[in-house]
């Protein structure tokens, strides 16, 4: 029990730096990028979900503040349809985080999950607006 307890405290050590230096990149990006995220959106329908994606895969949060910040994207008229890309990309794509992922699990593997999830992104805003019948 004891050597299972210095060895997470060891990993908590390794971890640590790279874990802070990418939350303060994060923290440093989303606020610059939240300026400009309306003035991306093109109002095509192929577009725009793809804009959205990679909006929401370089920024990272949770759930919460992405809600927030997608009723502050429609307000300013960005399609439902970008919005759901963003929202999904934004809680499920870590792109910043990705060499910690890499150092925990496998290569392959996080890049596979980040790839996954950003076109489940994309698929799922557009299966959204037409389930719903919306076409912004």
């Amino acid at each position: 029990m004891q050597t299972a307890f210095k060895k997470t405290v060891q990993s908590i050590k390794t971890s640590f730096p790279l874990i802070v230096g990418i939350l303060m990149l994060i923290s440093f990006l989303n606020p610059i990028l939240e300026k400009y995220y309306s003035g991306i959106f093109t109002g095509n329908f192929f577009i725009d979900p793809l804009i959205g994606a990679l909006a929401g895969s370089v920024s990272f949060g949770i759930p919460v503040v992405s809600y927030v910040t997608g009723g502050e994207l429609l307000r300013e008229g960005v399609s439902l349809l970008a919005v759901t890309a963003f929202i999904l990309a934004w809680s499920t794509v870590g792109t910043l985080f990705l060499p910690l992922e890499i150092s925990y699990i496998s290569k392959k593997f996080a890049i596979w999950r980040n790839f996954l999830n950003f076109f489940t992104s994309i698929i799922i805003a557009i299966l959204t607006i037409v389930t719903l019948n919306i076409f912004i």
